[in-house]
């Protein structure tokens, strides 16, 4: 993930592995979308999946929910905050890699699924030093991360959401070599088959190198992207997905992000802090809808 850490995490620390709510679950919106949107029919669930809904602008929120601006149709929100009332709403989970405040639970509950080097020392991320990576390296490992991760994937759909999105699958490409894109895959397919299993849309985050092998394989429904226009990539998810989010950083080229035609319909700017209006810094824009 390339934006910056939220207030949130802390927050998340205290629950990843407590099995508690410290919110109460609010009535998600039913927009749904058949399970089979771009996706082969023996790989989906039978049940109707919420896809963002076509054509709709999605504010990206994970800082902490505050009230949608005017011309948005759905948000994105921690696994920590609450969906927003009448409105399609998906759940961050930091599927790959563990958050700041989960450091020390990690290290003592589990501490065979956290990433080593050579002198048996965490792997961190190198841009966020303070996130170990996910040891994905054989089955049974990543069957045991699914289930410590699976519980807050679980935690999305109690609380209401309509979809989950799965951060830093793209890990293995930030372990020296020590991780390969098949165990991510497989991680992410055990993670997805959780998510299908309580009713959520599941979202491939960023992974461009993926290409169709996180539909096909791994059973994601749609993508949320950080800035794609930037990087040149947002075809490598559309001509996957019917459903790509997009979330650009860079305020100095938001006029050539949305003159970009190969961007997604829903492309919005955010401050890389994601704030929350009233505080200094925040930043929101969208592109004006094409003609």
């Amino acid at each position: 993930m390339r934006a910056e850490r939220w207030a949130a995490v802390a927050l998340a620390g205290v629950l990843l592995l407590a099995g508690c709510d410290a919110a109460p679950a609010v009535d998600a919106p039913q927009q749904t979308a058949a399970a089979t949107v771009g996706e082969p029919l023996a790989k989906r669930a039978t049940h109707q999946l919420r896809l963002p809904p076509h054509g709709a602008v999605v504010d990206y929120q994970i800082g902490w929910g505050y009230r949608p601006p005017a011309g948005i149709g759905g948000v994105v929100r921690d696994v920590t905050d609450v969906p927003a009332p009448g409105m399609w709403s998906a759940c961050y989970v930091n599927g790959f890699q563990t958050q700041p405040a989960d450091r020390r639970t990690w290290l003592r509950k589990h501490p065979n699924l956290v990433l080593r080097d050579a002198k048996g020392k965490p792997v961190s991320d190198p841009d966020w030093p303070d996130e170990m990576l996910l040891d994905t390296s054989t089955a049974k490992k990543r069957a045991a991360i699914a289930k410590v991760v699976g519980v807050q994937v679980k935690r999305c759909a109690k609380r209401g959401f309509d979809a989950v999105e799965l951060d830093n699958l793209n890990s293995w490409t930030r372990s020296h070599g020590r991780l390969r894109m098949s165990g991510a895959i497989d991680l992410a397919k055990r993670l997805v088959a959780v998510g299908h299993a309580a009713g959520l849309a599941v979202a491939q985050k960023n992974g461009s190198e993926l290409g169709s092998k996180g539909r096909d394989k791994a059973g994601f429904d749609f993508a949320i992207t950080e800035e794609c226009v930037r990087y040149d990539e947002c075809s490598a998810y559309t001509k996957v997905y019917s459903r790509v989010l997009d979330v650009e950083y860079d305020t100095r080229r938001w006029s050539k992000v949305c003159a970009d035609r190969q961007r997604p319909s829903s492309t919005v700017l955010r401050d890389h802090d994601l704030r929350t209006p009233g505080q200094a810094g925040y930043v929101f824009k969208k592109c004006r809808a094409r003609s």
